[in-house]
């Protein structure tokens, strides 16, 4: 067997501190109250998130890169009837890939739309003077019911589907997460992780929380 570092330490971090703040915006959003100041601050937070897996779906480690599992159909195919590559098992596999681009799609919609919320009591998101009434109508609609629902769908099939390949499969992806290492029957290439690759991460997440704050606050009076 061969230990292959899958998950290099940022996106490690990245993957735990982005389920910590989508639970606190779920439970903050049902609660509401004065939680909302909560709610508020944890989405300019996600924010900050999404962009920065933006840039590290780039520079990031070898796994962590969009390349790595951005799959053709015919690739999701022969994943589905078990002829896939080695190699498409190793990171996110055809299937991973597509929930991890459907969360971080629905997360992105949820935030922006977040942005264009207003309910006219306590909170009117940044964007508001930006849109027209529809449009922040719009916004809120589905900040308020089809996103949430959408997000909270999509996050319990990521956690059945993580209970499948532990109890069916056989698969710690969990603890792959954890510890940043797979067990591998053949070798494979391994992700960097090291202080260069967390100074490149520390770089790319203050640049992310530098255009977050930019597009939070660069809005007309």
């Amino acid at each position: 067997m061969h230990r292959i570092r899958v998950w290099d330490g940022p996106t490690r971090l990245f993957h735990w501190s982005l389920m910590l703040a989508v639970i606190g915006l779920i439970t903050t959003g049902n609660v509401g109250g004065l939680w909302m100041e909560w709610h508020i601050w944890l989405g300019y937070f996600v924010l900050s998130l999404l962009l920065f897996r933006l840039f590290w779906g780039v520079v990031g480690g070898y796994w962590s890169r969009f390349a790595s599992f951005a799959y053709a159909p015919r690739s999701i195919w022969a994943y589905l009837r078990g002829r896939s590559p080695t190699l498409h098992r190793v990171g996110h596999n055809p299937l991973g890939a597509l929930s991890v681009f459907a969360l971080l799609l629905a997360l992105l919609l949820q935030v922006l739309s977040g942005l264009l919320t207003d309910d006219a009591i306590f909170y009117a998101g940044p964007w508001v003077a930006w849109a027209s009434p529809e449009w922040v109508d719009r916004a809120s609609d589905y900040h308020d019911e089809v996103g949430k629902l959408l997000l909270i769908g999509l996050v319990a099939l990521h956690l059945l589907a993580l209970l499948y390949y532990k109890l069916v499969k056989r698969e710690a992806l969990v603890s792959a997460m954890l510890t940043g290492d797979k067990l591998l029957p053949k070798p494979a290439p391994s992700s960097r992780d090291g202080a260069a690759q967390w100074a490149l991460a520390a770089g790319c997440y203050a640049l992310a929380a530098g255009l977050s704050y930019v597009l939070v606050n660069w809005a007309p009076a």
